[in-house]
C-alpha cells in the first residue's frame, strides 16, 4: 500500500480528554472542524463496550468526512468497525502484537502503522507488513507513563535516512518545534496536548487545529 499521510496527525487520547472534562466525541467534532485530515483514537485503558461505541461514532465522523481513522493498539476492533463498513487504521507500539500477527486479524488492507523509538526498533519494522512508522520521543512527552528517552531532531534525521516508509515523528512537538522535524524529514507530526488548548474549550481545539494546518501549508 502506498500511504500518504497529512502533515498533521491528530491523536484523541481519551486520558487527556477526560482531564479536561470533555467528552471525545465533541472533541473529535472540533477536530475535524478545525480540517484534521487523518484522526487516531488511543485509549490505553480497559476497552469496555462503551469505549467501543465511543470509537465507532468518531469512525463514522471521519468515515462522513472522508478523512482516515486510526484505532490504538487493538487488532480485533479494528477488524470489527472494518466488517461494520467503518474504515479504520490501525496503529501498534512495540508492546502489542507483532505488525505480522495483526495482520492475520486485520487482513492486508488495512493502514498499519508501528510505533518506533530507536535503530534497533526501526530496523525490525523494515521486515513487519507495515504502512508507516512513527518515531520518538521526539522531545520529552508528559502524555505517556514511563516514556522511552526523547531522541532529539538529530535522531530524527538519521532515522529518516534509514527508511523508505512515511514517518511519524511524535513526542513534545509544539507549533514552535513542528517545522524542525519536518525539514528533518519526517512526513508528518503527531500532535496530542498542543491540541488541547489552556483553558480548554472546543472553540479552541478547533482554532489549534486550523493553527496546524496554517502552519504545515506555509
Amino acid at each position: 500500500m502506498c500511504l500518504v499521510l497529512p502533515r498533521v496527525y491528530p491523536i484523541l487520547d481519551t486520558a487527556m480528554v477526560a482531564a479536561r472534562g470533555a467528552e471525545c466525541v465533541a472533541v473529535a467534532r472540533a477536530l475535524l472542524a478545525g480540517g484534521a485530515g487523518i484522526l487516531q483514537y488511543r485509549h490505553k485503558g480497559f476497552w469496555s463496550r462503551g469505549r467501543f461505541d465511543e470509537a465507532r461514532q468518531i469512525g463514522l465522523l471521519c468515515r462522513a468526512a472522508a478523512i482516515r481513522f486510526v484505532v490504538n493498539d487493538r487488532a480485533d476492533y479494528a477488524a470489527i468497525l472494518n466488517q461494520a463498513g467503518i474504515p479504520a487504521g490501525l496503529h501498534l507500539g512495540q508492546d502489542d502484537l507483532s505488525p505480522r500477527d495483526a495482520r492475520t486479524i486485520v487482513g492486508p488492507d488495512v493502514p498499519l502503522g508501528f510505533s518506533t523509538h530507536n535503530q534497533e526498533q526501526m530496523s525490525a519494522a523494515a521486515v513487519e507488513p507495515v504502512d508507516y512508522v512513527g518515531f520518538g520521543p521526539v522531545f520529552g512527552t508528559a502524555t505517556k507513563e514511563n516514556p522511552d528517552p526523547a531522541t532529539g531532531v538529530a535522531a530524527l534525521r538519521q532515522i529518516r535516512e534509514t527508511t523508505r516508509l512515511p514517518l511519524v515523528a511524535i513526542g513534545g512537538i509544539t507549533l514552535e518545534t513542528a517545522a524542525e522535524c519536518l525539514r528533518a524529514g519526517a512526513d508528518s507530526v503527531a500532535v496530542i496536548s498542543a491540541l488541547m488548548t489552556q483553558p480548554f474549550s472546543l472553540a479552541g481545539v478547533t482554532e489549534q487545529m486550523r493553527e496546524w494546518q496554517r502552519l504545515v501549508r506555509s
